[in-house]
C-alpha cells in the first residue's frame, strides 16, 4: 500500500462538557486521547474553532492546543480552521508563533473563511465581508512571520511599525493549509500552493475535487513536491465488522445535528437563512445541505459514500487503501468522536487503528512531504482570491 499519514479530529463537542459535567472534565478527556495518539504514531491531532455553535466547544484553540502539545512530544497539532474573521491576524500569528516553539515546531496552521451567518451576526462581523477578510488576515500573518517590522493599512486591520515576535520555530514559518469544499476554493489552494483539507463532500465528488487541484497545482509549475491533500472521515474500529456497526449506528445517526437546539433555541438562531448559510446558496452549500439531511436518516448512506468507515481493523484498513487509490490524497484523519458515543468505545476505536490500522500501511516516520520542503515552497502572501466554499 501507499505511504499515508495519519491523524485524528479531536474536537470537542457540547455534549461532552454535558456528558461529563464541565469543560475541564471535557478536556482533559480528549488531551489525555490525544496523548494515546501520540503513542500510537498518529500523526497528526486537528481540532476546529466554532464561536457560539453547536458544532464545536473549542472557542480558542490556540489555549487548547498548547495544553495538548505540552501533554505530547511528537504529534502535530493544528486548527481545522482557525476562523480568520474573528481573529486580530497581528495577534493570532504571534499566538501560533509561540505555540510553535512551545511544540518544539509541531504545528500545522489551518486556515479558513468561517462558514455560519449566525456566528458573524453574534460577533457584529459582516459574513459577506469573510471572503476579504479572510485575505487580508492571511497577508498579515504572512508578513508577521516574516518580516522584522510590519505596516499596513488595509480595509479590515491598521498596524503602524508594528515588531511582531517571536518568529516562528519553524523557518520560514508552520505550513499553512486551507479547508475546502468548491472547486474553486481547491484551485485557490493549488495557486497559493498550499496544503489542502476536506471533510464533507461524498467519494464520488471528491474524485473531481482533488483531480481539479492537482491539475492546478501542476499549471502553475510550482517547485515541487505536491502540497498534501487531507481527507477526513468518521471512523470506529472494533473487533469485528459486526460489533463495530452495533456500537457505531445509534450515534452516527446524530453526528450532524446532535445539540442543534444550542442555536435553534435562540433569538438569532441560524440567521437570515434555516440552514446558516445566509444568501449564500450556492450548488456546493446546497449539496452540503442533501449530505447533511440524508446523513441523518441513512447509516448505509454514510458508509456507501465514503463518508464513514466501520469496521474491523481489516475492513477499515482495505476500505481506506481502496480509497486513497481512487483519490489519491496523502493524509487521511478520524473523527473517533460520533455524537453521544461513550468514552470506552472511543478509546478503544483509537487504540486499534492506532495498532493495528496506521501499521499495515507502514508509514514513514518522518512525513511525507518534509515539513523544511513545505516551507520552502510556500505561497506569496496576498494573493486574490476566493477561499474555502
Amino acid at each position: 500500500m501507499q505511504p499515508l499519514e495519519f491523524g485524528a479530529w479531536g474536537a470537542v463537542k457540547i455534549n461532552d462538557i454535558k456528558r461529563l459535567g464541565s469543560a475541564a472534565a471535557a478536556y482533559d478527556e480528549h488531551i489525555r486521547q490525544a496523548r494515546m495518539m501520540d503513542e500510537l504514531g498518529y500523526r497528526y491531532y486537528w481540532i476546529i474553532e466554532h464561536q457560539a455553535s453547536y458544532i464545536g466547544a473549542i472557542t480558542a484553540p490556540t489555549v487548547f492546543l498548547t495544553a495538548v502539545a505540552a501533554a505530547t512530544e511528537r504529534i502535530h497539532v493544528g486548527a481545522m480552521i482557525w476562523q480568520l474573521p474573528f481573529h486580530n491576524p497581528m495577534r493570532l500569528a504571534q499566538e501560533v508563533a509561540t505555540l510553535d516553539h512551545l511544540s518544539k515546531g509541531r504545528v500545522e496552521f489551518g486556515s479558513g473563511l468561517g462558514t455560519h451567518e449566525h456566528e458573524f451576526i453574534r460577533w457584529g462581523i459582516d459574513y459577506y465581508e469573510r471572503h476579504a477578510a479572510s485575505e487580508e488576515a492571511m497577508k498579515v500573518i504572512e508578513d508577521a512571520w516574516t518580516k522584522d517590522e510590519v505596516t499596513h493599512h488595509g480595509r479590515f486591520w491598521q498596524y503602524d511599525e508594528m515588531l511582531p515576535m517571536p518568529k516562528p520555530y519553524q523557518q520560514p514559518h508552520p505550513p499553512v493549509w486551507i479547508a475546502c469544499h468548491s472547486l474553486r476554493a481547491f484551485e485557490w489552494a493549488a495557486e497559493r500552493n498550499n496544503d489542502v483539507a476536506t471533510n464533507i463532500s461524498t467519494d464520488d465528488e471528491l474524485v473531481d475535487k482533488f483531480e481539479h487541484f492537482r491539475r492546478i497545482w501542476r499549471e502553475c509549475e510550482h517547485p515541487g513536491p505536491m502540497p498534501r491533500q487531507m481527507l477526513v472521515r468518521v471512523v470506529h474500529v472494533a473487533e469485528t465488522d459486526e460489533q463495530a456497526r452495533a456500537e457505531a449506528e445509534p450515534y452516527l445517526l446524530e453526528y450532524y445535528g446532535i445539540d442543534r437546539e444550542h442555536v435553534t433555541n435562540t433569538r438569532i438562531g441560524f440567521g437570515s437563512d434555516p440552514r446558516g448559510k445566509g444568501t449564500d446558496n450556492t450548488r456546493y452549500t446546497r449539496a452540503n445541505g442533501k449530505i447533511f439531511a440524508q446523513a441523518r436518516q441513512s447509516y448505509d448512506f454514510w458508509i456507501e459514500n465514503g463518508l464513514a468507515i466501520i469496521g474491523s481493523p481489516e475492513t477499515v484498513t482495505r476500505r481506506i487503501a481502496e480509497t486513497q487509490e481512487r483519490l489519491g490524497f496523502t493524509v487521511w484523519a478520524g473523527s473517533h468522536h460520533i455524537g453521544r458515543m461513550p468514552t470506552e468505545h472511543v478509546d478503544k476505536s483509537i487504540r486499534l487503528f492506532g495498532e493495528e490500522v496506521i501499521p499495515a500501511f507502514d508509514a514513514p516516520s518522518e512525513p511525507v512531504v518534509p515539513v523544511s520542503t513545505v516551507l520552502q515552497r510556500q505561497g506569496p502572501s496576498g494573493q486574490q482570491g476566493p477561499w474555502a466554499g
